[in-house]
């Protein structure tokens, strides 16, 4: 932020004049400021317009008595509150204009000094008491109350930017924050912080509260209270304490007041932290005493201690638009728009503090349209009341268009989408919408116009023909209330201002009305080209041809008037009570004035002004025509309704009079007649009935009679109207004396009448059942009779009368009734022949079942044949399979198209007639593409030729090959597949043709075919796949073929792919394209070739223009090397001469090279010298021994080279063995070194020492040092041999010390024989133990010992250690030698630690090379060990079990713990399995550690079902383990005790999983699967939340719980939001808080779909919610509860969970005593027959296990 000095508006004095407090008004138009207790007024110039004197409590105090502490303006800026140190709050009226009177409207008297204060927009005035209290004060009603106390002086007070919460600092350092409205952030009143010393200054931005005081520390903390950022300036010698601070409106900028200066702080929101900017210093400030910022944050005003005032502004950038608006950025998220005309200002500020980019003035300058990273901000600059702004979230591209023509919305167009933004609403973008037809006349909005709050409808193309019609105020932002398809093309559309009609016309100028309540649409003009809704009516006008027609009342549109005109309609004005349609006739301008009766009927009823309504009527009724009539008529009827609702029943009347309905004017003449009569009027309650009546309210017209006490008429009522069971039930229910007598006539009139069932219902309301019976059978009604009968056990008794009523319903074919009464009076067989005439089977197996078992078969059979006969083939299937009907099940199957149920069960059967049926599922899987169904289908109905045929078709050439060769002839095979690839190939279609002939191993064929067709990719991609050792060969001929034929790009292509680029390159060189020769070895030979080729290009051009070449290219030092190597040397020097002239004289060096070569000496000679390079000349010639030319050279150009000439004469005397002359030369040329060696290097060493002693005689005793080493050399006789001499000659001479030292001088690196090495070492050890001193002599052995070692002789080794009494070294030569009896041995004799010492030896060699079979005897544990390292973990589990449980299963524990981290769980669950799982508290971790590894397997595919089964047999291991363990200590029995529940738990779950697992892979049991994924929910504190919430979704949307999955797929989708903003509080928990399905889990640290698959489940939802055609509910059972909920949340009740799917068991139950198990019979039978049915072998294993859990065996429960 910059800002920038204004101007001082106050002087400071000499001396002390604090300005105590300092602020703006609202309106920025206002600055106040307080000196001396006087309230100075500015206007926004800075300039002094008003002052007051303010007063104290009393006055009898005094003028001094006081201070003024704090003050602030009103929301209004009519008032001014003022608070003093004498324990009051004044508030002032001071009004909207200088100089207006001033008085006092308020004051709150405290009980303490009143230190601080801030006037909030709600009307509020919060100030701040020295006690510590914060109170509030309500100026209408002049009372305050306290808010908190804080028991400490309250020193600063300060709101957040939204006015909504203050914070207030206390002497102590406290901080302490008030909530007044809660804004949902979280943020609780309270305790913040306590900062580190009283703080003077508080600043709350969005950002951060900034606090200052005191300690000259600026610190900066979160809403918690946790430190953000601190600026120390304790350091600084020219800070003293902060005093005051503020910030802008948006709380982006910050400053803060000190002495002398001020600090500046800036909110970045990339960093998200404040940056400090330059201070401001201020020379003679001295203290800021207060601060204020104007609202528009323009600028801010500063007061000191001397009585000093200073403005500053505020910009960032100031910029102007269209020359008439000036833009002033005050900060990064608030605009200063000002008109430069009318000096009116506006700002525009984004309330999320996002920063503003760019600002645009658009809609006929009206409108403010500003541009942020991520919102956009819309201003009316014609408001004045500022209220039509928004912000609404927006993500610009640049190419919108705003269309601002509605009043109420703005119009945006981007992408082809539309969107709504209302300019005063809270929601902001109303509606996003997709439309490609923008214009406005085809987009129609209404926005709560004609005071109908709530309506807001906009109407708009879908396409060309269709209208879509949408409520904006949905919670969706856009919900579909009507959609119009229309058969042409539409080019215009209108609502109207209520949003109950829709205008619109097509292209064939025909114009409908569309009534959005009905849904009808209607054409009401035709060749209409203009139509109009009337402002502020419901009147339509249309112009068609050169007529006008008028709707005055839409709601009868088949009533117009039409009116003849000239010309077309430009519009229509309406002017107070006047409706002009202004028309044009070839520019002649006319109008005609509308019918202002009617029109303004409209609007009278809009103002319910029904008696300004009724006098337009009637003036329109008086000289009507017919059709004018017509429309009075329905205008007239209108009015009637509306004036009725609104209780204006004399205009109503009127208005049924003039619609000719004389009834109901009759009626109501009678209701007014009687308001009129009786007393109260209206509010009579005779009056009410009656009019309750007339709306046929009738209850409300009876409850009225008798709340008042009038039986009779109430009674009067219902019989006048034939309602006699009402006037009965008043009668009765009232005690009326004639309740009898009203009986007796309704039934006598009943009877009179011929309504005998009425009369039956009756009697039998009357409780007289035998009468009633009499009456129902006399009716031949026997189904009711057989309810009475059924209803009273009395009557059952009555044989006769059941048998009569029985054959009643036999006759009528009610076998079902029948056969009930027949099992009621138990006459068993005649129910049971009923139960089957009437087709109730299921009442007839269940009574066959109690009755005759043997015929329950049967009856299975007939039921199947039923319902397959009904076409229910589903529910046949399972009663076929019941009865034993197998084949007739899978024919069920196969017309109920369950074909993959039909398969499973023809699978399980063993039938001839099978073989049609696998045809014909065979030929519905080849259809279906399920080739791998119908292949086995196919085969098992033996009709393998049309498998082959289909895969045939399909084109999948491998399969049906496969099925080829398992059924025909080899050579069959590959004649028909040739032929076939012939023939394809013919056709074209190559692709095919080659699947054929790989298929057939003819991949020669394959090949040929493409090098036939020229397709060398499909080639090369065959030559590649199985001939790759050709591969090369082939591109490169194939590179030839394309060079021959002049495609040199594409031979270029496969020079490069065989690797043979030079050839390519080279193919360009003979073409002389050198560009792309270049270019090739450029890319792929790398720098050098390309330098090659550079230099051949240039030197095919030659000359100057090769040489620019090689420069443009940049190679001309490369391409100078290549010349003087190509031996071009005229080119070399053009590129020297021309490019590189210092490169010159090299060019002549290496031309002189190459001239030596040739033996041109002479011009050699010639260009050395011009390379400057005489000593090669010199050199040259030495080579070549011509002496004397070396030698003038030499003198003339270079006489130090003379030495190097007599060095070479003296090499050529040496050579010649002419040694003086040698000598002679070298010592001439002063090199006596070179003498010396050369004599040392021929062996005259003697001759060597002379001239070294003569000449060098500083060398000569490291000469002769050198020479006696030569001497001893053994090259010279004085090696090895010659130690070995003189250690026996030592010996000899009894030199035993200087001889062992020459033995051990001897090494095995020598190159001495072994045995003599061997030798030489005993000899050198049996002296030392003779002569030596006992320490030398084992010194020795310790020497020698292991170099026997080395040499292979670790016996000797040891018995040399032994003989000198060294024990350890002997062992460790014995067990080097692996001779480990022997160690032991000498072990065992010496020290029994050796002993221990060489078992350890054994034992690691045995463990490096050994078998742990053999260790095993030494030390159990170490070969488990082994074992384990080897990973043989069976033979370790094998070993283990001898040496009992606890052994082995640590290992087994070792092993889960090694696969469990391999992620290979399902091999720790098989060991369990085989080896048992036991109840130890050591082991529970890693049976939990196995279980959520296992989590990560998908148990929706049913071929993980053997890993879930494993881990669910586990942990039944375990907790039956924990069930019965006993005889543990107190501890490890608490610890199991407390861990079974957990571990049940787990059981449940794995149970679920693998049932699941089972069922997964069978249609018919998708319920029961998808009820398991659902109980698992109540887990999702221990399995994955997400993945279980997606798999419920899933499944119920298989199922078909649309509600449920779509309320399962949102909270999943919730939950990936909260995993990856690691929020956990996202979630809401309302929604399943009446479920089991906890809320405290724990986020998994990812997802568990990958991406691409979550943004299609994320579309889904969208897509699906958009539509709103499914409401995400939970469905509820039989308890009112959610189905799958076990604990009703109303009772506390909990039901058990079914063992087959986990939903809670209700009514129809089985129980089962082992651990109190129970099942849902419905779940349970269907999972047990489909388990028996299918035989697969998961569903057995489930079966088989829950026998284990519940203890019985599982069968069928009836």
């Amino acid at each position: 932020m910059q800002i920038k000095f204004l101007k001082q508006i106050s002087e400071p004095v000499n001396g002390e004049a604090q300005v105590s407090t300092i602020c703006f008004s609202p309106n920025g138009q206002k600055l106040a400021m307080c000196i001396d207790r006087v309230i100075q007024l500015y206007d926004d110039l800075g300039e002094l317009r008003d002052r007051f004197a303010t007063k104290p409590i009393d006055s009898k105090y005094g003028r001094q008595s006081y201070v003024v502490t704090s003050m602030d303006f009103s929301p209004d800026n009519a008032m001014l509150a003022i608070a003093q140190s004498d324990n009051i709050v004044f508030v002032y009226k001071i009004g909207h204009d200088w100089g207006e009177k001033k008085s006092i409207v308020a004051k709150f008297v405290q009980n303490s000094n009143v230190t601080t204060l801030i006037w909030l927009p709600d009307g509020q005035i919060i100030f701040g008491l020295a006690d510590g209290k914060l109170r509030s004060g309500n100026v209408k009603k002049n009372k305050s109350q306290t808010l908190f106390t804080a028991e400490q002086y309250t020193i600063s007070l300060t709101a957040n930017i939204t006015k909504k919460a203050i914070l207030s600092g206390h002497a102590d350092g406290s901080i302490c924050r008030f909530i007044i409205e809660d804004e949902g952030t979280g943020d609780k009143s309270g305790l913040v912080v306590r900062h580190s010393c009283p703080p003077g200054a508080i600043v709350w931005t969005p950002h951060g509260i900034i606090v200052g005081g005191c300690d000259r520390r600026i610190v900066i903390y979160n809403k918690d209270g946790k430190v953000l950022q601190q600026f120390d300036y304790s350091r600084e010698a020219n800070e003293r304490e902060f005093s005051a601070g503020i910030c802008n409106p948006t709380g982006q900028e910050v400053v803060f007041g000190s002495y002398d200066h001020i600090r500046l702080f800036s909110y970045q929101p990339r960093k998200g932290l404040f940056e400090e900017g330059p201070m401001k210093e201020i020379k003679n400030m001295y203290t800021v005493t207060s601060m204020s910022w104007r609202l528009d944050g323009s600028r801010f005003a500063i007061a000191n201690l001397t009585g000093g005032t200073f403005l500053f502004n505020c910009s960032l950038k100031k910029q102007s638009i269209k020359g008439k608006y000036e833009i002033n950025f005050v900060s990064l998220s608030q605009v200063l728009i000002e008109n430069k005309s009318t000096q009116k200002r506006m700002d525009l500020v984004s309330k999320n503090g996002f920063e503003i980019v760019d600002v645009k003035i658009l809609g006929k300058d009206r409108y403010a349209v500003g541009y942020t990273a991520h919102t956009l901000l819309l201003l009316d600059l014609d408001d004045d009341k500022q209220q039509r702004r928004c912000e609404v979230h927006w993500q610009s591209n640049g190419d919108e268009k705003f269309s601002f023509e509605n009043e109420n919305v703005c119009m945006i167009f981007c992408n082809g989408e539309l969107t709504l933004i209302e300019y005063t609403g809270q929601r902001g973008i109303l509606c996003t919408v997709r439309t490609e037809f923008l214009n406005p006349n085809l987009i129609s909005v209404r926005i709560e116009e004609r005071h109908m709050y709530g309506n807001k409808k906009m109407a708009y193309l879908l396409d060309s023909r269709t209208i879509a019609i949408i409520d904006l105020m949905s919670v969706s932002g856009g919900s579909l209330i009507g959609q119009i398809q229309h058969d042409s093309n539409i080019n215009w559309l209108a609502l109207n201002e209520t949003s109950k009609y829709l205008l619109f016309r097509d292209k064939n100028l025909k114009l409908y009305l569309y009534n959005l309540s009905t849904s009808n649409k209607l054409c009401i003009l035709n060749f209409c080209v203009y139509a109009q809704w009337i402002p502020d009516s419901d009147v339509v006008v249309g112009q068609s041809q050169d007529n006008l027609s008028i709707w005055y009342n839409i709601e009868h549109p088949e009533t117009c008037d039409i009116k003849p005109i000239k010309g077309d309609v430009q519009e229509i004005i309406k002017q107070k009570n006047k409706t002009v349609v202004k028309l044009n006739d070839n520019g002649i301008q006319s109008q005609i004035e509308l019918d202002s009766n009617k029109v303004e009927f409209n609007t009278a009823i809009n103002d319910n002004d029904f008696r300004r309504a009724v006098a337009y009527l009637d003036a329109c009724t008086s000289g009507t025509n017919d059709t004018n009539s017509e429309t009075t008529n329905t205008l007239w009827e209108t009015l009637a309704h509306l004036s009725y609702e609104k209780q204006e029943y004399l205009i109503s009347e009127r208005a049924y009079t003039a619609t000719r309905q004389m009834a109901k004017a009759r009626y109501l003449h009678m209701i007014n007649q009687m308001a009129r009569e009786k007393k109260n009027g209206y509010d009579n309650y005779e009056v009410r009935a009656k009019l309750a009546i007339f709306e046929k309210n009738l209850k409300t017209a009876e409850s009225i009679y008798l709340e008042n006490s009038d039986v009779d008429k109430a009674i009067d009522m219902y019989r006048t109207l034939h309602h006699w069971d009402e006037a009965i039930y008043v009668a009765e229910r009232k005690h009326h004396p004639q309740a009898d007598e009203l009986k007796q006539i309704y039934y006598k009139w009943l009877k009179d009448t011929k309504q005998i069932a009425r009369a039956a219902d009756w009697k039998l309301k009357q409780h007289d059942y035998d009468e009633a019976i009499s009456l129902y059978l006399s009716t031949n009604l026997p189904s009711k009779a057989a309810q009475i009968v059924m209803q009273n056990p009395t009557m059952m008794r009555d044989v006769d009368l059941i048998t009569r009523i029985a054959l009643g319903l036999v006759k009528i074919d009610m076998y079902e009734l029948a056969g009930d009464l027949y099992e009621h009076v138990h006459e068993d067989s005649k129910a049971l022949e009923c139960y089957k005439a009437g087709k109730c089977f299921r009442k007839a197996v269940k009574l066959a079942r109690k009755t005759s078992p043997g015929d329950v078969v049967k009856l299975e059979a007939l039921w199947g044949d039923y319902l397959y006969e009904q076409m229910q083939f589903m529910e046949a299937i399972t009663h076929f399979i019941e009865a034993g009907e197998n084949m007739k099940a899978v024919r069920a199957a196969i017309n109920g198209r369950q074909w993959p149920r039909a398969l499973e069960i023809l699978e399980q059967q063993d039938n001839d007639e099978n073989a049609a049926c696998y045809k014909q599922l065979a030929q519905h899987f080849a259809q279906m593409q399920e080739y791998e169904k119908a292949e086995r289908c196919y085969v098992k109905a033996s009709s393998p030729g049309e498998c082959v045929e289909m895969y045939n078709r399909s084109g999948k050439w491998d399969q049906a090959y496969r099925i080829a060769t398992k059924y025909m002839k080899k050579e069959e095979v590959a004649k028909l597949y040739s032929n076939q690839a012939k023939e394809l190939e013919q056709k074209g279609r190559y692709k095919d043709a080659e699947k054929l002939y790989i298929i057939i191993n003819d991949n020669s064929s394959a090949i040929l075919m493409y090098k036939r067709i020229k397709n060398y990719e499909g080639l090369l991609r065959l030559v590649k796949q199985y001939y790759p050792d050709k591969l090369k060969e082939t591109e490169l001929n194939i590179a030839k073929e394309l060079e021959q034929e002049k495609r040199f790009k594409e031979a270029e292509v496969h020079y490069v792919q065989c690797g043979e680029w030079k050839a390519a390159a080279n193919m360009y060189r003979l073409l002389d394209q050198w560009d792309d020769a270049y270019r090739i070895a450029r890319q792929h030979g790398g720098p050098v070739p390309a330098q090659q080729v550079a230099f051949f290009w240039a030197k095919k051009l030659g000359g100057e223009a090769g040489v620019k070449l090689l420069n443009k290219l940049g190679h001309a030092e490369q391409g100078l090397e290549l010349a003087c190597e190509q031996r071009i040397f005229e080119f070399a020097f053009d590129i020297a001469r021309i490019l590189l002239k210092e490169k010159i004289p090299e060019v002549h060096y290496k031309y002189a090279l190459y001239l030596e070569d040739e033996h041109q000496y002479h011009e050699a000679e010639q260009e050395f010298i011009k390379a400057k390079r005489p000593r090669d000349a010199v050199l040259m010639y030495v080579q070549n021994k011509d002496w004397d030319k070396a030698q003038r050279i030499a003198q003339q150009y270079d006489k130090s080279l003379l030495n190097d000439v007599l060095i070479g004469q003296a090499k050529e005397s040496f050579d010649r063995n002419d040694f003086p002359k040698a000598e002679s030369f070298l010592l001439q040329a002063q090199r006596a070194d070179l003498a010396i060696k050369l004599y040392k290097e021929n062996g005259m060493w003697q001759d060597a020492i002379r001239v070294c002693q003569e000449y060098a005689p500083n060398k000569l005793d490291e000469l002769r040092e050198e020479f006696g080493k030569r001497v001893n050399d053994k090259s010279t006789g004085y090696g090895n041999d010659g130690l070995l001499e003189q250690a026996i000659k030592c010996e000899s001479n009894g030199e035993y010390p200087r001889a062992v030292e020459l033995y051990l001088r001897l090494t095995p690196q020598h190159d001495i024989p072994k045995e003599t090495l061997i030798k030489a070492y005993l000899k050198a050890s049996d002296i030392a133990r003779k002569f030596l001193p006992e320490n030398r002599a084992q010194q020795v052995v310790r020497t020698i010992g292991p170099r026997l070692i080395q040499l292979g002789n670790p016996n000797v080794a040891a018995e040399q250690f032994l003989q000198s009494d060294l024990y350890k070294e002997a062992v460790d030569a014995f067990v080097a030698a692996k001779q480990w009896e022997k160690a032991k041995k000498v072990a065992i004799e010496i020290d029994p630690a050796l002993a221990r010492y060489v078992d350890e030896e054994y034992k690691k060699h045995l463990m490096k090379h050994g078998n742990p079979t053999d260790i095993a005897s030494i030390d159990a544990q170490a070969a488990l060990d082994m074992y384990v390292e080897k990973n043989q973990w069976d033979e370790c589990f094998h070993e283990a079990q001898k040496h009992g449980p606890l052994v082995l299963h640590s290992y087994i524990a070792k092993y889960a713990a090694h696969m469990i981290q391999s992620n290979r769980p399902e091999l720790v669950a098989n060991v369990y399995k085989k080896y048992g799982a036991i109840a130890i508290p050591q082991n529970f971790r890693i049976y939990k550690a196995l279980f959520y590894r296992m989590l990560r397997v998908d148990s929706l595919k049913h071929e993980n079902y053997p890993k879930w089964a494993d881990i669910r047999d586990v942990l039944y291991d375990v907790f039956e383990n924990m069930q019965t363990s006993t005889g543990s200590s107190s501890n490890v029995q608490r610890e199991i005790d407390e861990q079974r529940p957990a571990f049940e738990i787990l059981l449940w779950i794995s149970h679920f999983y693998s049932m699941r697992c089972a069922c997964s892979e069978h249609d018919q049991l998708d319920v029961i699967t998808a009820k398991l994924t659902i109980s698992l929910l109540r887990h999702s504190d221990i399995i994955p939340t997400d993945k279980a919430f997606y798999e419920a979704g899933i499944m119920c949307k298989k199922v078909q719980w649309d509600n449920m999955s779509m309320m399962f797929l949102n909270r999943y989708l919730d939950i990936v939001d909260a995993i990856e903003e690691h929020n956990l509080d996202m979630l809401a928990t309302s929604e399943f808080v009446d479920t089991d399905i906890p809320y405290e889990i724990e986020l998994p640290e990812q997802t568990f779909l990958p991406p691409e698959q979550h943004e299609k489940v994320k579309e889904y939802v969208l897509s699906v919610s958009m539509k709103q055609a499914i409401k995400p509910s939970l469905r509820k059972d039989s308890r009112n509860c959610v189905e799958f909920a076990l604990t009703n949340p109303e009772s506390g009740t909990r039901n058990s969970p079914c063992i087959i799917t986990g939903y809670p068991v209700l009514d129809d139950s089985i129980s089962f005593e082992k651990y109190n198990l129970m099942a849902n019979k419905e779940d349970w039978n269907k999972f047990i027959l489909t388990a028996k049915s299918i035989r697969h072998e998961s569903l057995q294993d489930c079966v088989r296990f829950i026998g284990k859990w519940t203890g019985s065996v599982p069968n069928v429960s009836l």
